[in-house]
């Protein structure tokens, strides 16, 4: 009877075998006690298998490591086809985004030439806006001086002479020209208020067109510097929170319309700035062309006004000679007239010595004869003539009051003509020569 003393196999990882790796450490069972002498065959005998196992054992590792080097086989196939493909989709991938990098910069950049386009326009606008402005204040300023000579006018006509204080036609022009001037004023003011809101509307549009430019700058390098990255560049970096979705992020409708909105607004403002350029260009034309209108009504309301003051003042000298004249002759005939009633005081006395002595004739002879009759008479006659000669003196020197009376009217008048006519053209008309021109009403 042999006796058979079973012995632990010691296990082998044949998938480790075959890869070629090393075996694990594997404990180190205790050694059985030794036998006695007798029984040491017997531990030799029991501790061998049979060859049909021998085959068996080294046969399944065979076929262990036949299937796991066809299944290694088979994933490093499925491996490379799947790096392959991968590196070929994130290359596909990569050049999209690349070849719409490229596409996006395109619209950048052309959104931001547009916008460029339209700061410069504004820019120009608001220049020329400033330069309206201050042509508007000039212009303003200017309607000071006619405002000025207007009312300086008005004002010293107000001192003529009693006769002359008259409301006439440069009266009534020099009125109208002072109310003009004060519409104009008021014009150019309300004009000036427009296009200063005007350049702040056009300050504030450029000023949302630069944000955008700004931004889309920007984003110009951005993008540009994105289209330059590649597997190959250094400075990529790994960013796993960039591809979190943001809450402002705008999709490309609306940040088109962004743009859109901010360049139509802009637009817009052109159009109004356009429209009020011309409008304060014809408004200058017109208040300047108005301004000159009402001054040459009324330097030809003077002149017309001095042709009068010169004619009358011309007829009262005239008039005024032929009255000196007449009173001249009226003193030498006052003075005629005199001698003429002292020249009959002689025969007056010589007439009534006569009566008086013939008088005196005693009784009989105190007779109205012929000479008595003759002498009577020639008293009657003289008494007669002296009284037509003292009625015509007193006419006379009646007339030579009047005359008088005449000279004095006519020197006054003179003189008052003379003092309106030295106020319309020594004053007022020489005042006017200092009208600003065409060109300063104008505001240059």
């Amino acid at each position: 009877m042999s006796s058979e003393v079973s012995v632990s196999r010691p296990h082998c990882d044949s998938r480790a075998v075959a890869l070629g790796f090393p075996d694990r450490d594997l404990p180190v069972e205790p050694e059985p006690p030794q036998p006695s002498s007798g029984s040491a065959a017997a531990g030799y005998r029991s501790a061998k298998c049979d060859p049909a196992a021998w085959f068996s054992n080294y046969h399944g590792i065979l076929d262990q490591a036949g299937a796991d080097c066809r299944e290694a086989q088979s994933f490093q196939r499925v491996s490379k086809r799947l790096y392959q493909d991968t590196e070929a989709a994130a290359l596909k991938a990569q050049a999209e985004v690349t070849c719409l990098l490229g596409e996006r910069l395109q619209d950048i950049h052309g959104w931001k030439s547009e916008l460029q386009r339209h700061v410069e326009r504004l820019q120009a606008d608001t220049g020329a806006l400033l330069a309206l402005k201050t042509r508007l204040e000039r212009a303003l300023d200017a309607t000071e001086t006619p405002y000025a000579i207007a009312t300086d006018n008005l004002n010293c006509r107000a001192r003529r002479l009693g006769p002359d204080l008259v409301r006439d036609s440069v009266e009534e022009e020099l009125l109208k020209e002072v109310d003009l001037i004060r519409s104009v004023q008021a014009l150019l003011k309300r004009t000036t208020a427009q296009v200063v809101a005007q350049i702040r509307m056009n300050r504030e549009a450029k000023q949302t067109l630069e944000f955008d430019w700004s931004d889309k700058y920007q984003a110009y390098n951005f993008d540009d510097q994105c289209g330059k990255y590649n597997n190959m560049s250094p400075d990529t970096q790994h960013h796993p929170s960039s591809a979190i979705m943001q809450d402002h992020v705008s999709n490309p409708a609306s940040w088109t319309k962004f743009t859109q909105d901010n360049l139509s607004k802009a637009l817009q403002e052109e159009h109004a700035t356009s429209s009020l350029r011309m409008l304060v260009e014809q408004l200058l034309l017109d208040t300047t062309e108005d301004l000159r209108v009402q001054c040459s009504g009324v330097d030809r309301a003077f002149s017309q006004r001095c042709v009068e003051l010169i004619e009358a003042k011309t007829q009262l000298e005239m008039k005024l000679a032929e009255v000196l004249g007449q009173i001249g002759a009226q003193e030498r005939n006052i003075v005629a007239l005199q001698q003429a009633i002292h020249n009959k005081e002689a025969p007056m006395r010589v007439a009534q010595s006569r009566l008086y002595l013939r008088s005196l004739r005693p009784n009989m002879e105190l007779c109205r004869d012929a000479p008595q009759l003759s002498l009577e008479g020639e008293v009657r006659q003289i008494d007669a003539t002296l009284a037509s000669l003292h009625q015509q003196l007193s006419e006379a020197r009646g007339s030579l009051s009047h005359l008088e009376e005449s000279r004095m009217a006519l020197e006054k008048d003179i003189n008052c003509k003379a003092h309106s006519l030295f106020t319309e053209r020594d004053k007022c008309m020489t005042h006017r020569k200092r009208y600003p021109t065409v060109s300063t009403l104008s505001g240059y």
